[in-house]
């Protein structure tokens, strides 16, 4: 293996009677890899796949005639996978909170609101209440 003279100025790597061109990302079994080793477009990619997932199975999700039990399944088995394919390469901070803002959303979408006890009126599970109510690790605790 050695590099062409021209291949500074191309960019290329020639290996025997080969020549590879160097590229800035490419797509290795499924997974988003850049010159630069960023795996931030591989995590905003996945979070989009999830949104996607969520998005197809939402009235699912919302509806008050299946119960938390089954809707919880339906998130671990359809929507997770999808987000987390690739998930160990996933040494940034970043993208783990990125990933627990998308998880809090599905399960606040689950669980619905709250009554308030002290005023009465309704309101948005709050991320303690999220963590007390679904009784599994939340995604970026598993990833580590």
């Amino acid at each position: 293996m050695f590099r062409d003279q021209n291949a500074e100025r191309s960019h290329n790597m020639k290996i025997d009677i080969r020549s590879f061109a160097m590229v800035v990302e490419f797509k290795y079994l499924g997974t988003t890899l850049t010159y630069q080793n960023s795996i931030q477009k591989e995590i905003k990619r996945r979070l989009k796949s999830g949104n996607a997932c969520y998005h197809s199975v939402q009235s699912l999700l919302s509806s008050s005639l299946l119960p938390k039990n089954l809707k919880i399944k339906i998130y671990r088995t359809i929507i997770l996978p999808f987000v987390l394919c690739g998930c160990e390469t996933w040494a940034h901070i970043e993208g783990k909170r990125m990933l627990r803002v998308f998880e809090n959303r599905v399960l606040r979408r689950i669980f619905g609101p709250k009554r308030d006890e002290v005023t009465g009126e309704w309101r948005k599970l709050h991320n303690e209440d999220l963590n007390d109510l679904y009784c599994s690790p939340n995604s970026a605790q598993v990833i580590k």
